[in-house]
């Protein structure tokens, strides 16, 4: 193993990272919707690094600016301190091979008119250099087939053949083509049945043992992110206001955004108990007109004027310098225990 694939060893860092797209105007006039607002964030080498939030809070935003997909109007995107927007020719084609995407339609992301081994297979097309014959190529085909639970049989057949489940799967092997160094996963198992999910999840638990790969885990699911994620970053608003690792985030979380949000996830009483829960009041405001200072006060039983004033920086919450939150008034005596919340010892 060479020094730069080490385990553990930052692969990208993200450093205020803006993104803001014109769109129709709002009642107050604006039409910059600001999706990215410093971001911050770093991905480490063989780690699952879980990405959650609300709906429109910018998470797909984030993944298609690490894919290249979008520009940022600012901030600093780095890979193993590497700016990829500022490679050329065959210095780029060789970066996009590191970085690859599942999407989360098993259905809509496969070609219907191509067979398994052609979608498999047709990143080599850009990609000339890796398997430079025929037989290589379906090999290669056969051994990425094996290795996301399917039969070298399976080649020849289309993707109507197939369960969302085992399109997936192909999803998966496709990204693997080119043996990047990430995988971007935006909600990979969100269209799957819960036994097939379970089943996903382990196969890519097992290929990241295998090959060392890391994993950039988008999800809404809390109970997925917690089976599948060594660190936690919660989004809100286009900006990360807690991040540290799971078991830290979702046991004691210490934002209030964080908390309320863990304290939502559904879980399974038999007991029939009322649950204590955080309800929180308002409608969540619109990213053209986001509120002033701290993004989450207008919703939060914790703000004060400083909130409305100044935006809070990420700071050290607890006894890890490593788990951070974005709030003037992060919570110290909140813990979830058992899926509800409780004082902290």
């Amino acid at each position: 193993m060479t020094e730069t694939r080490e385990p553990g060893r930052p692969l990208i860092e993200v450093e205020d990272v803006t993104k803001t797209f014109h769109v129709a105007k709002s009642p107050s006039g604006n039409n910059r919707l600001r999706a990215l607002d410093g971001i911050n964030l770093t991905v480490r080498r063989g780690e699952t690094l879980g990405l959650v939030g609300e709906s429109g809070c910018g998470k797909s935003t984030l993944a298609r600016t690490l894919m290249m997909l979008e520009r940022p109007d600012s901030g600093a995107v780095r890979f193993e301190g590497t700016d990829p927007f500022g490679l050329r020719g065959k210095e780029l084609l060789d970066w996009r091979r590191r970085v690859q995407m599942v999407f989360q339609d098993p259905f809509a992301s496969l070609n219907a008119r191509m067979t398994a081994g052609e979608i498999i297979a047709e990143p080599w097309k850009a990609h000339r250099g890796l398997y430079t014959t025929a037989r290589q190529r379906e090999a290669r085909v056969h051994e990425l087939l094996h290795m996301v639970g399917l039969r070298p049989s399976d080649a020849k057949k289309s993707p109507q053949e197939f369960s969302g489940g085992q399109r997936q799967r192909i999803g998966i092997a496709r990204a693997l083509a080119l043996n990047p160094d990430v995988i971007i996963l935006d909600e990979p198992v969100s269209a799957l049945d819960l036994s097939v999910q379970a089943q996903v999840l382990n196969l890519l638990n097992d290929l990241q043992q295998r090959l060392g790969v890391s994993y950039v885990f988008i999800s809404h699911d809390l109970s997925v992110v917690r089976h599948v994620a060594d660190r936690v970053a919660v989004m809100y608003l286009g900006r990360i206001i807690e991040t540290g690792s799971t078991e830290e985030v979702f046991d004691q979380p210490r934002h209030p955004y964080t908390a309320a949000l863990m304290s939502a996830s559904p879980k399974l009483d038999v007991s029939g108990a009322e649950r204590n829960r955080i309800i929180l009041k308002g409608e969540i405001p619109s990213p053209l007109d986001p509120p002033s200072g701290c993004r989450f006060r207008t919703r939060c039983w914790k703000a004060q004027d400083i909130c409305a004033r100044q935006t809070p920086v990420p700071e050290p919450a607890g006894s890890n310098p490593a788990h951070l939150a974005e709030c003037h008034f992060p919570l110290e005596s909140l813990a979830v225990r058992n899926g509800e919340l409780a004082p902290m010892p």
